[in-house]
C-alpha cells in the first residue's frame, strides 16, 4: 500500500498528490512515469512523475479528472492509500550533453510533466526559459513552481485573461525572432500543440523533444496499445519513450488514433456523471 501524505487541489479538475514511495523516489528521473491501481478491482493507469524527493522518500503526481479511475483517485484524502504503484517506467529525458540553453514548453495539464524537466535542467545550471499555455486564468497551475526554476517564464492564455494572449507557439516564435538561441526545446501537452511547436522549431534545426502519452496499459510494451510512428518506424511510448524527436513523429496518425474511441469515452463519462 502507498499512502497519500499530501493532497492539493490545483484547480477544479487538476489534483496534486504526494505519495510515500521511497524505492521509486530513489531512482526516478524526469520524463519517467508510474502505473497506479487504486484497489484490486481498479484499472492500471499511467501518470508521469511530476516531482520526487529522494531524502523524504516521496513522489508527486499531478492528474486531471477525466475518467472513473481519476475520479476515484480524486476522492482520496491525506492518510488514504492506493494498492499498487509500479515504477519508475519509461526512458528518462535525454538532451544533448553540450546544451546550455533550453526552452521548456507546457500546455495545460502537460505543465505537470514539463515542471520536473525545467527543475532538473535549472538545477544543473542550464539557461532555462519556460512557456506555459492555458485556456484561461482559472486553470493556471504551477506558476510559483515555474518561477523558481526558470530564468524567464512566460504564461499564455487563449482568451488573454492572464499573461499574454495567444498560443505557446506564438510566444516561442517571438523569442526566436528576438534572437534567442535555444540548443533544445522540450514540448509537453496536447498532441496538436506539440505538433505545431515542432513545426516552429524545424526551420531553425532546433532539436525538439516531445513527450507522447497515448493510452499506455501494461507499461512493458507487450500490449501494443501505445504504438506510434517515429521516423517511419513503429515505436512504443511506454518502453521506447515517452520522449521522442518531435521532427520525426507522425502527429497526424497519432491524432487519428487518439480519437478512435471518442464516442465510447463520451458515453462512459456521461454514465459516470449520472452515477456520481
Amino acid at each position: 500500500m502507498f499512502k497519500i501524505v499530501e493532497k492539493t487541489v490545483l484547480n477544479p479538475s487538476v489534483i496534486k498528490i504526494k505519495l510515500d514511495a521511497p524505492l521509486i523516489a530513489k531512482k526516478a528521473l524526469p520524463g519517467q512515469f508510474i502505473i497506479f491501481r487504486i484497489d484490486e478491482y481498479g484499472e492500471r493507469v499511467p501518470l508521469t512523475i511530476a516531482d520526487y524527493d529522494r531524502e523524504g522518500g516521496t513522489i508527486t503526481l499531478i492528474f486531471q479528472i477525466v475518467g472513473r479511475s481519476t475520479q476515484r483517485l480524486a476522492t482520496l484524502e491525506e492518510g488514504d492509500a492506493i494498492l499498487d504503484l509500479v515504477g519508475p517506467l519509461g526512458v528518462a529525458t535525454e538532451i544533448p550533453e553540450d546544451a546550455k540553453s533550453v526552452c521548456v514548453i507546457g500546455g495545460g495539464v502537460g505543465c505537470a510533466i514539463a515542471y520536473p524537466q525545467a527543475k532538473y535542467l535549472y538545477n544543473k545550471g542550464l539557461q532555462v526559459d519556460v512557456i506555459a499555455g492555458f485556456r484561461n486564468k482559472e486553470i493556471v497551475i504551477l506558476e510559483d513552481e515555474f518561477n523558481k526554476c526558470s530564468h524567464n517564464f512566460y504564461i499564455c492564455t487563449d482568451d488573454g485573461s492572464y499573461g499574454k494572449k495567444g498560443f505557446v507557439t506564438n510566444a516561442l516564435q517571438e523569442q526566436i525572432d528576438a534572437g534567442k538561441k535555444y540548443d533544445v526545446v522540450i514540448a509537453i501537452g496536447p498532441i496538436p500543440m506539440m505538433k505545431f511547436v515542432s513545426k516552429v522549431t524545424k526551420p531553425y534545426n532546433i532539436p525538439t523533444i516531445v513527450s507522447l502519452n497515448p493510452i499506455m496499459i501494461d507499461g512493458t510494451g507487450m500490449c501494443g496499445g501505445c504504438r506510434v510512428t517515429v521516423g517511419g518506424k513503429i515505436k512504443y511510448a511506454c518502453v521506447d519513450g515517452p520522449d521522442f524527436d518531435g521532427h520525426q513523429v507522425d502527429f497526424d496518425e497519432l491524432m487519428r488514433r487518439g480519437g478512435t474511441y471518442r464516442e465510447q469515452e463520451h458515453e462512459c463519462r456521461m454514465e459516470n456523471y449520472k452515477n456520481s
